[in-house]
């Protein structure tokens, strides 16, 4: 596995020459970028790594680890990153402060979709087929985030072992499927508008033989779902999804309808919403 680190300017007060001609300005930056090689992938995977305030290889301390699977610069890794430092500073003591590792997408269409033997499903959701031209990849993926992604994450980070996972879209299809399928991986499920037309609804017809066959340890899950009025097939595999998980004993479930966004807007207010609903107490005192 080869490691680098790249400075990541999430704001300057001006543009990059403008700013070498001045003593006083300096850019801001909110983490680090690592190139991980994937034998499972046969790829190399950019993870961009928010650390917490004060955090210092040399100490005793080890952090939770919240996991973004569209976390590319340009996906949903700098906003998800503002909310954690958000809830996790003292003065707010939302959550534990946190290790943020964003996963940039390379070809998400492939890896967040699970194999079927028949893709006519697509263009009855109002998709062309031509619109995935790979599919099928998440069975190699959730090996990836096993055996690679997480262990080297504990080894080059002071990780704790609790670890939060966010999925939104079809992104939110395969963070259901490792609930489903894999649960183990995670503590904190965080699924927004998922995806779940995907293989005619094939997970949501065995989410309960699943989640009875792999599912042994308490987990929470926040399902958040955008305005029915857009697309309400969406919401209404949302809501049979709520149904099935909240019927069993070892999933403490949150569903948290968001009438005012829309499926592209969700995420953000989602992400806020889960930290909220998930962590109701906070560690402030004054």
């Amino acid at each position: 596995m080869k490691t680098y680190s790249i400075i990541l300017i999430l704001i300057t007060l001006f543009t990059s020459g403008l700013c070498e001609a001045q003593e006083n300005c300096k850019p801001l930056v909110i983490g680090k970028s690592d190139l991980l090689h994937s034998k499972t992938l046969k790829e190399d995977r950019i993870l961009n790594i928010y650390l917490p305030e004060n955090y210092n290889t040399n100490d005793t301390l080890t952090y939770p680890v919240i996991y973004i699977l569209d976390g590319g610069i340009e996906e949903d890794f700098l906003h998800v990153a503002g909310i954690v430092r958000f809830n996790t500073q003292d003065w707010i003591g939302r959550s534990l402060r946190s290790i943020v590792v964003g996963i940039e997408g390379n070809t998400r269409r492939r890896d967040f979709t699970f194999a079927v033997s028949n893709t006519a499903f697509i263009e009855k959701e109002g998709f062309s087929k031509s619109s995935f031209p790979q599919y099928g990849g998440s069975e190699k993926y959730m090996n990836f985030i096993e055996k690679e992604l997480q262990p080297y994450i504990a080894k080059a980070y002071k990780a704790q072992a609790k670890r939060t996972i966010i999925g939104e879209s079809l992104a939110g299809l395969i963070t259901t499927e490792i609930l489903l399928k894999r649960p183990n991986l995670f503590d904190d499920y965080i699924i927004i508008s998922p995806s779940l037309w995907w293989g005619d609804q094939l997970l949501l017809t065995d989410a309960e033989d699943l989640l009875n066959k792999n599912l042994s340890k308490q987990v929470n899950v926040y399902l958040g779902v955008p305005n029915k009025e857009e697309y309400i097939k969406m919401y209404n595999e949302s809501e049979m999804l709520q149904k099935l998980l909240k019927s069993n004993k070892n999933i403490n479930l949150i569903f948290d309808y968001m009438p005012e966004e829309l499926h592209s807007t969700v995420i953000h207010q989602a992400v806020y919403n889960a930290f909220k609903k998930l962590y109701p107490k906070t560690f402030y005192s004054k």
